[in-house]
């Protein structure tokens, strides 16, 4: 019996072990929900009820501006654009710049008022700038939201307000949030506007205070998005930069503003005190692999992705490679097929084992061509 039960525990443990990478507790949090994620590889570091159904508040407001990144970057609408006020617009309440019916404003200044200030009338405006009514820009968000994997995820409104219809519907988690901040962090101009802490609008007549006061208060802070009310509760998707390092923590529900700022603070320093990015190369040239009956005698390999690897921050300063290639191929060789490893490692642990893959293909040579190699040597010959 003693037996049985010691191969269950052992044959668990090694299915878990094996799931994902096992990292380190992290740090004692006081908001319900949370995650903490990788930017560069989407990594997930922490986790507390990150897949738990909540309402999101403004933090909604990171997918309507992913949107309106996407449809600049599309020529869809233009940066110099000026967006007209409607009355369904003007009349949206909670934060605001107090837009009137019909009144016109630089695109850019109601971009900069929903990031800075969580504008609610701003972002309303811009929905129906890209979409041409907050309806169909809402069908937008969800439809994007299914292609990043945002699984528990279903939108009613561009703000995140709560007291219009069907709101009780507009839920996502932790983990999706973080999956769409990752996203619009990959739009670098909205780092211009996510950074400020103070700007004006309606030519400096209007002033506006950032609500995420990580901007001042971390340094490294490169966003996101804030969000409140009664019943979401105090939400934060914050993400901060260092040392070439970029993450994204979500937290949920909190109690007071407070512990949503704090339980983020704690979070990016957990992950910037444990985890560092390392982009492994080769310790010296890959060498050529012969091609045999190729139209080119040797290929060189080179690695299949140039992706960083996050690791355990002790061992980054250990890293080392080592390259293995085959012995030689018979052509046709196609694009992408792998010719050896790239073996990372740290401390005698590997790390990764990254394949090394042909750049290009290399046709096999044809009779013709056979025949005049064969007589172009015996004419050297």
């Amino acid at each position: 019996m003693f037996r049985r039960m010691l191969l269950l525990g052992l044959t668990l443990a090694l299915l878990l072990g094996a799931s994902a990478p096992v990292f380190a507790a992290g740090p004692e949090l006081a908001v319900p929900s949370a995650v903490l994620m990788d930017e560069a590889t989407g990594t997930v570091l922490y986790e507390k009820n990150d897949r738990e159904r909540l309402p999101p508040a403004s933090v909604t407001k990171i997918m309507t501006l992913l949107l309106v990144m996407e449809a600049l970057d599309s020529g869809r609408i233009g940066w110099d654009d000026t967006v007209v006020t409607s009355a369904a617009a003007a009349g949206k309440g909670g934060s605001q710049v107090f837009l009137e019916e019909n009144e016109q404003m630089p695109l850019t200044d109601m971009l900069k008022s929903v990031v800075v200030s969580s504008a609610n009338d701003c972002a309303t405006a811009l929905a129906e700038h890209v979409a041409g009514s907050e309806s169909a820009f809402v069908e937008l968000m969800n439809r994007r939201a299914a292609e990043l994997g945002m699984k528990d995820t279903h939108f009613v409104n561009c703000t995140g307000l709560d007291d219009e219809p069907d709101a009780a519907e507009h839920l996502t988690t932790a983990y999706d949030i973080a999956l769409m901040s990752r996203e619009l962090l990959r739009h670098e101009q909205i780092k211009q506007y996510t950074t400020i802490w103070m700007d004006t609008v309606r030519s400096g007549q209007f002033g506006l205070s950032n609500t995420n006061k990580l901007v001042r208060f971390y340094d490294g802070t490169t966003g996101l998005k804030t969000g409140y009310t009664s019943t979401a509760g105090y939400c934060l998707s914050a993400s901060a930069e260092r040392n070439g390092m970029e993450l994204i923590a979500v937290v949920l529900h909190g109690a007071s503003s407070t512990d949503r700022f704090e339980s983020a603070k704690a979070l990016l320093n957990y992950g910037f005190s444990s985890y560092a990015l390392v982009t492994p190369a080769p310790e010296g040239a890959i060498p050529a692999v012969p091609v045999t009956l190729g139209t080119v005698d040797a290929i060189t390999p080179v690695p299949a992705s140039g992706e960083p690897l996050l690791v355990d921050k002790s061992k980054a300063a250990g890293v080392t490679t080592q390259v293995t290639v085959d012995e030689g191929v018979d052509a046709p060789v196609e694009q992408g097929r792998r010719l050896g490893t790239l073996t990372v490692s740290s401390g005698g642990e590997v790390l990764a084992q990254i394949p090394l893959v042909a750049p290009q293909s290399v046709p096999r040579l044809r009779w013709l061509d056979l025949w005049l190699r064969l007589l172009k040597s015996v004419a050297m010959g």
